[in-house]
């Protein structure tokens, strides 16, 4: 019986492993041999010199800018994000709380939008005639319209607003589940020798959702270094490109642009790639507690 179970077993994890060796490990080893290749799609070579595509990106103004743009997202937006995501968590856990489960599905919804979609509702809410400057301007606050899509600075905090609007609750719904799992007589013994609400915040509710907040983190800067929906349909990477990230920019090189320059963004996907290895490995390390 145990050998049948073993077989099925081998089975099965051969099944997933030629899927996963398919569908993810030769679309890479094929990214990277691309990487070291130059010309049009149909006509494509290997460059001389070898890492041709590699050099050029120290070159590329808005490759530079697009990286910039990115990170810029990403120390803003990342721990705005999940600073609110772990508040909310702490405060909708409150079994005294009435009305819970509408807090909670209200503060979710907005991850469970059609990317494309909430990022055209921003474009019209941040129109120059849209209802942010109208109620700006009912309520005193401007004297004129403010072209919020049109200026580097104000297209920026869009973009970073409709990020954190969006993905907040989505991670408060993994500090939710655990903290579902600590054991609530802690903060009662906590408060019986006169802990305040930060104190047992601080102490209990942080060191035990480290492993938590440690993925939540590695799973933020995938998705911000990878970000491409809002820069495409919100901004378009205007004014001027000063909003485009990496995503958006490999797009247009590999299919937006006309010409089809698969080795170019092939080696700027392997930059992301090695970007994202990196930072995951640091944020392993900081948050691994083990002696």
């Amino acid at each position: 019986m145990i050998e049948k179970r073993n077989r099925w077993g081998w089975r099965f994890l051969i099944l997933a492993t030629a899927m996963i060796t398919v569908f993810s490990f030769y679309p890479m080893v094929s990214a990277l041999l691309t990487s070291f290749k130059t010309g049009s799609s149909a006509n494509m070579k290997a460059a001389d010199p070898i890492i041709y595509n590699y050099a050029r990106l120290f070159k590329d103004k808005m490759f530079r800018t697009t990286l910039v743009n990115t990170f810029l997202y990403l120390v803003i937006q990342v721990p705005v994000m999940l600073v609110l995501a772990i508040l909310l968590a702490q405060l909708l856990n409150n079994r005294h709380l009435k009305f819970r489960g509408l807090f909670r599905t209200c503060i979710f919804l907005p991850c469970a939008i059609s990317l494309v979609s909430y990022a055209l509702i921003f474009r019209s809410l941040f129109a120059t005639q849209g209802l942010v400057n109208s109620v700006l301007m009912g309520l005193g606050f401007i004297k004129e319209n403010i072209n919020w899509l049109g200026q580097t600075g104000t297209a920026r905090g869009v973009v970073i607003f409709a990020l954190i609007w969006r993905w907040t609750g989505y991670n408060m719904v993994f500090y939710l589940a655990g903290l579902q799992n600590l054991d609530y007589s802690m903060y009662e013994a906590a408060m019986m020798d006169g802990a305040n609400g930060w104190d047992t915040f601080w102490h209990i509710t942080v060191p035990q959702l480290r492993p938590v907040i440690v993925m939540t983190f590695i799973m933020s800067i995938n998705g911000t270094l990878q970000l491409f929906d809002e820069s495409v349909n919100l901004t378009n990477g205007g004014p001027a490109g000063t909003t485009m990230t990496m995503s958006h920019y490999i797009y247009n090189n590999a299919f937006g642009t006309g010409v089809a320059n698969f080795g170019y963004a092939s080696a700027m996907s392997f930059i992301v790639f090695i970007l994202v290895g990196i930072l995951a490995i640091i944020n392993l390390k900081v948050g691994d507690t083990r002696d």
